[in-house]
């Protein structure tokens, strides 16, 4: 990833919603280099009124477009908080190129419709990116998976062009697990002839916070300790896994439309009497096998799962990986030279760059598209 690109901010919120994630890189290198790290946390309020948009609500729309300001002031306080880490090294705003700035995914139906003249889904990100320019005086890149969408892919993953950069190599087949609200695999291949791939494999962290949150109060179950006082129900993980998306080649994406609280609900009711913290551990070993499923169908070959997100410090989830996937290393992205946490901020930043330098941001073996596309729309400080 040689490139002369300058200084750059990602931003990244994803559909954990427990708030945004900043970081400033430098594009001066073989590697891009994070300069500086900050997050924002989305208070309770807040998540829950994220949580409520991403099903049909009452009045939507005027809801919607307050929390994309909301977003966007969330966003203009990691970037404050990086330009004060950032005054040591002589950086000002004026020193930054553009920042990337996902937005927070409410809706992502990126199939094809009969029913559209277009033929064409949507993906739908709340934020306000001409405001985030105006409270930061920099450029904003944003709505970086419309032009993919519109192209005829999926719009997701689009992380796994960065993580060829970053964790890619010559000699080794490895696959890099970013675990999220919903969880996504690339495939990074060893050979420069055989294609980058990418695909959600399903729910990621979600369910298992959501759950969490429910019965205890805490927001996640750190180091997935609750879900180890529980046990496994076979007869419900069985039921998890009997949905067809798993099934289903890729490309394909998917996000809370699908895995949602009503679709936990409905998996739940023959289960109403079981202990919550068996609940946990079955929604635990759900996402492992998820994932495991992943990529036993795509990763052959791969001897390394570098894992990401801030499901990598679940260490129950992380054994459950590892145990089911014999012969592969499993380890977090900090032990690759990126923090679990900055990973998909850093390729938030590395697709803004793009933008700005007029380069593609996706890759049609991921998405599907029927093409490289420069993805993105630039508002100007």
């Amino acid at each position: 990833m040689s490139d002369r690109g300058g200084l750059y901010i990602g931003l990244m919120s994803g559909t954990s919603l427990d708030g945004a994630d900043g970081v400033l890189v430098a594009f001066d290198g073989d590697k891009p280099q994070v300069l500086a790290a900050a997050t924002e946390p989305f208070d309770e309020a807040f998540h829950a009124e994220l949580l409520a948009l991403n099903a049909p609500t009452p009045n939507e729309l005027h809801r919607a477009a307050l929390a994309g300001n909301q977003v966007a002031a969330a966003y203009a306080k990691v970037v404050a908080a990086l330009l004060d880490q950032a005054a040591s090294r002589d950086i000002s705003p004026l020193d930054i190129k553009a920042i990337g700035a996902h937005g927070q995914t409410v809706r992502h139906q990126p199939q094809r419709t009969s029913s559209e003249p277009s033929g064409a889904g949507y993906t739908l990100q709340l934020n306000n990116p001409a405001l985030l320019a105006e409270l930061t005086g920099i450029s904003v890149a944003a709505d970086f998976r419309s032009r993919d969408v519109a192209a005829g892919g999926q719009g997701a993953p689009l992380v796994p062009a960065f993580h060829q950069g970053v964790f890619g190599r010559e000699d080794a087949t490895v696959c890099v697990l970013n675990l999220g609200g919903i969880s996504n695999l690339s495939v990074l291949p060893k050979s420069a002839a055989s294609p980058v791939l990418g695909f959600d494999c399903g729910p990621g962290n979600a369910l298992m916070d959501a759950w969490c949150r429910q019965h205890t109060g805490q927001p996640y179950d750190a180091g997935g300790a609750w879900a180890v006082s529980g046990t496994l129900l076979p007869g419900l993980l069985d039921s998890l896994l009997d949905e067809p998306y798993f099934s289903l080649p890729i490309p394909k994406s998917t996000g809370r439309d699908l895995f949602s609280q009503a679709w936990l609900a409905a998996k739940l009711q023959p289960f109403a009497s079981e202990r919550p913290q068996d609940i946990q551990n079955t929604l635990t070993e759900f996402t492992a096998r998820a994932c495991i499923l992943g990529v036993q169908a795509y990763g052959q070959g791969s001897e390394s799962l570098i894992v990401c997100g801030g499901g990598a410090f679940n260490t129950h989830l992380l054994a459950r990986l590892q145990a089911g996937l014999q012969g592969v290393r499993v380890s977090t992205s900090d032990q690759h030279g990126l923090p679990p946490l900055q990973v998909e901020a850093a390729a938030f930043a590395w697709l803004a760059k793009q933008l700005v330098q007029g380069r593609p941001g996706n890759l049609p073996s991921v998405t599907g598209a029927r093409g490289l596309r420069v993805l993105g729309a630039l508002y100007p400080a």
